[in-house]
């Protein structure tokens, strides 16, 4: 058994939330089905070249929610399950000492592989399941981008992976180029367009004009697809700004799509940066 996890980061700093991760995981049960059939998609729809959230435009809409669509499809058939994390501005981290701030990109990182996707819970117990890890390329140096490695290396000596006799092997932690991996350009999609949201960028306007540009409002229509398509995954009403609720599942690996808005356990309430204010 292995699990194929796909991870990227966006954006660092938002004007409301901060600091998002996304991730993507399939097994190597399904892992070539899925990469085939992404790949088929991507071709029926004359899309040659990666395709990410960066890259939406009004010319390209509908073949992007077409693709949505399939991406989705692959995650209600439990072919795919996505993970994104991300921070809220309004809840400040309190006693971080210099050294957990020079970091937070990685320590944030590192609790986003540990527990975003409930690998802890999946309680499969009768064989080894090995964890292969794609980062997108991380925007740091080799130093730390190795030191960030080695703790992800170490994941497997914790108590509850070691118990469910979890494995990673060091070859199986690896940089790659989202151009190559279609599953990682799926999961851009969706986690740029929550970052658009949650931030307000679909209010944006080019400076001097009255109206938005088109590709602004080509991006918050996939985000409102994007959206509906997440909606149509549960029987309750689904909030993007918050984490989703671990009531509706027995464990947090049985989630198809979850949200996760990360806060230090010690933290205090900046009500100046929420939206309201």
């Amino acid at each position: 058994m292995e699990f194929y996890i796909y991870t990227d980061e966006s954006i660092k700093k938002g004007k409301y939330y901060s600091n998002f991760y996304g991730g993507a995981l399939v097994t190597n049960k399904h892992f070539e089905e899925v990469n085939k059939r992404l790949k088929v998609k991507k071709e029926q729809l004359n899309f040659h070249g990666e395709v990410k959230w960066s890259k939406v435009s009004s010319n390209y809409l509908s073949k992007y929610k077409e693709l949505v669509d399939f991406i989705f499809q692959l995650i209600k058939e439990k072919k795919l399950k996505i993970r994104i994390m991300f921070t809220q501005n309004c809840y400040v981290p309190t006693n971080l000492s210099k050294e957990q701030k020079e970091e937070e990109f990685f320590k944030l990182y590192y609790q986003f592989i540990k527990h975003g996707f409930g690998i802890q819970e999946c309680g499969i117990t009768k064989e080894p399941i090995f964890l292969r890890f794609y980062f997108d390329r991380i925007p740091d140096t080799k130093e730390k981008r190795e030191k960030f490695k080695s703790f992800i290396y170490r994941l497997q000596n914790i108590s509850f992976f070691n118990e469910l006799d979890l494995k990673i092997r060091k070859e199986d932690i690896t940089e790659v180029d989202s151009h190559k991996h279609n599953i990682l350009q799926a999961m851009d999609i969706i986690l740029g367009s929550m970052q658009f949201r949650l931030n307000d960028k679909h209010k944006i306007k080019p400076k001097g004009n009255y109206r938005r540009g088109k590709k602004t409002i080509a991006k918050e229509k996939l985000y409102r697809h994007i959206n509906q398509n997440i909606q149509s995954l549960y029987d309750f009403q689904f909030n993007i700004g918050i984490s989703t609720g671990q009531k509706h599942y027995k464990t947090g690996w049985e989630f198809p799509y979850r949200h996760w808005n990360f806060k230090a356990n010690d933290h205090e309430f900046d009500e100046s940066k929420t939206k309201n204010n």
